[in-house]
């Protein structure tokens, strides 16, 4: 067994203990909460963060006011490396609850696998990715809730190849610091993040999927909300004069493109649009949406349409009135990288030097590594091993967890070196 391959296993059993006590922690965040981090459950989980990895010797641990968890790993080399910065979120996703969960840690022979008595599964014709891990062992869930592998998954593995490098301090590398936030989910994830105090010149989100991919490219993402006001009365009464909020909603979902423009229906490099949320009544009723692209001009086309269609749909309803508010939540991350080349090309060698092949991939989605991006702190994305995110049927590979652990470590000594 290789010294690599040796390394990645040792940092497997680390990081899975942390992940199965770090996932029965809630921390799904809330959108429309008013306070920051959202919910109380992701402090939960942050002071206990803060406290392991002052347990483990970095002395300037500390959380803000904010719930950011940051930490610095001083050098073992004296000569000018930049400093790395390594970024996972602690909350989980608004579709699916994060209360309760159970984990179960089995050894994969093939098949489907039943998720407890829920009635779910794990299908490989459902999960492709399933096929390449016969004899390994996997992480699911009971299937009632999520398992939260995004991004606890990053978290542990931050947390395991940190552990090593402390305790291994022969190991060459330079500053490393390490940054744990709230809200991700929410695209609030690091709208406070002190980035120009914080030290770093270069940092990876730890909140990848496939074992061996990275990532310097993202969709950019906006949010629109749609606002719309009936004209109630009594339904006795109603005629030539209630306009029904609910219905006037309808019609504009009904608009959407049926065989375009949505997740369903697209991938590779196409947009979307997306309604998430409908929330209110006959009087009153709002809209939300996301809209993603790879170019941010049709990422403002997109807006646009949705904005257009607003407007069309309240002229065609008399008496009822449509509020459109828009706001970008993030921006591709490629064009910053394209100009910082190392910070992929050393992320690429120190998957090598785990034995796995480098895969880059365009994200069709966001990380914080987006907003701190554009935020002036060029940001690349490692994977983590989760697959499935948001959803029942999450599960993870206990080996690859170690694959990405042992990444980060490699990473750190790559960046002494180049």
């Amino acid at each position: 067994m290789s010294t690599e391959t040796t390394l990645a296993a040792r940092l497997a059993e680390d990081a899975a203990e942390r992940f199965l006590r770090y996932v029965r922690i809630d921390t799904q965040s809330d959108e429309d909460s008013d306070t920051y981090p959202s919910t109380d459950g992701q402090l939960v989980l942050l002071r206990l963060l803060r406290d392991e990895l002052e347990q483990a010797g970095l002395d300037d641990a500390t959380i803000d006011e904010h719930g950011y968890v940051t930490a610095t790993l001083p050098a073992t080399v004296e000569h000018d490396v930049p400093a790395i910065a390594l970024f996972a979120h602690v909350d989980t996703a608004r579709e699916v609850s994060g209360a309760g969960v159970s984990p179960q840690r089995v050894r994969y022979d093939g098949g489907e696998i039943p998720l407890g008595d829920s009635g779910q599964s794990i299908r490989p014709e459902q999960s492709p990715e399933l096929g390449n891990h016969v004899g390994h062992e996997l992480i699911t869930t009971d299937g009632t809730t999520l398992l939260g592998a995004d991004d606890k998954a990053g978290v542990a593995e931050i947390m395991a190849a940190i552990g090593h490098l402390v305790s291994q301090p022969e190991i060459p590398h330079g500053v490393v610091k390490v940054a744990f936030n709230p809200d991700e989910e929410i695209g609030q994830g690091v709208i406070h993040f002190p980035v120009e105090s914080f030290g770093a010149a270069i940092a990876y989100t730890v909140d990848g999927s496939t074992a061996g991919e990275l990532q310097s490219e993202t969709f950019s993402g906006a949010q629109v909300r749609m606002r719309v006001h009936g004209r109630s009365i009594h339904p006795g009464w109603a005629k030539g004069e209630l306009v029904n909020a609910i219905k006037v909603a309808a019609e504009i979902v009904s608009r959407l493109p049926q065989d375009s423009l949505s997740p369903e229906t697209t991938d590779g490099r196409e947009g979307y649009v997306h309604p998430v949320l409908v929330e209110g009544d006959s009087s009153e009723v709002e809209l939300r949406f996301i809209a993603r692209d790879f170019e941010n001009n049709r990422l403002a086309e997109h807006v646009a349409f949705l904005r257009a269609l607003g407007e069309e749909v309240a002229a065609a309803a008399p008496g009822c009135s449509i509020e459109v508010e828009d706001r970008i939540q993030y921006r591709n991350t490629r064009d910053a990288l394209e100009r910082h080349p190392e910070i992929v090309a050393n992320l690429e060698e120190a998957i090598r030097r785990v034995g796995l092949e480098p895969k880059q991939t365009a994200i069709r989605g966001g990380t914080d590594g987006s907003a701190l991006t554009e935020m002036g702190l060029p940001t690349a994305n490692v994977f983590t091993g989760g697959h499935d995110a948001h959803s029942e049927r999450e599960w993870i590979c206990v080996e690859d967890m170690g694959l990405a652990a042992a990444t980060l470590v490699e990473l750190a000594r790559v960046w002494t070196e180049r």
